[in-house]
């Protein structure tokens, strides 16, 4: 009968679940669109009304932050699946391509305006949609490669080549010695 060793991924008192495989590129992409054009139309909603208390500037900026944060903390527990909550260095990184994306978007906004001095609002809409899809595509980069790429081989690092160790017998190393 061979003796019972312990499992070491479980312990008794709690235990382990396993972790979920992080989603594929596509199925990632799909989730963060839904989390985020879900949370988008949902804050698209809550400007106007948190509007009605405070002048619409500090409601818009107030429902980005907590949108932010939510998003994030979708993003790292259902579109990556890094099966645990995002700390403040990933909270902080997803502000940053948000505002990012926010830049772009306001960019592209001025560029319309440059360009065309009175441009209608279907032209505006589809600039806007036009830069903000844009934008989403390069967050999404920036989230799946950098920010929730841990766990995963980052296409910047070089894989690691294993080298076969050496064999030597303790006769070799006694006749060395």
């Amino acid at each position: 009968m061979e003796p019972k060793t312990a499992d070491r991924t479980q312990s008794p008192s709690s235990p382990s679940l396993p972790s979920p495989a992080a989603p594929g590129p596509l199925a990632s992409f799909v989730r963060f669109v839904v989390c985020g054009g879900g949370i988008g139309v949902l804050s698209s909603f809550a400007v106007p009304l948190v509007a009605m208390t405070m002048p619409w500037a500090v409601a818009n900026a107030v429902i980005t932050v907590v949108s932010t944060l939510l998003c994030t903390e979708l993003h790292a527990l259902f579109t990556f699946g890094t099966g645990r909550r995002p700390g403040w260095r990933r909270h902080l990184q997803s502000s940053g391509s948000a505002a990012a994306a926010y830049a772009v978007t306001c960019a592209a906004m001025f560029l319309l305006h440059v360009i065309q001095s009175a441009p209608g609002m279907l032209t505006e809409q589809a600039v806007y949609l036009t830069a903000s899809g844009l934008a989403g595509i390069g967050r999404f980069l920036v989230l799946r490669l950098f920010v929730f790429a841990s766990g995963r081989k980052s296409p910047l690092r070089r894989p690691v080549l294993p080298l076969p160790r050496p064999a030597l017998t303790q006769a070799a190393v006694a006749a060395t010695c």
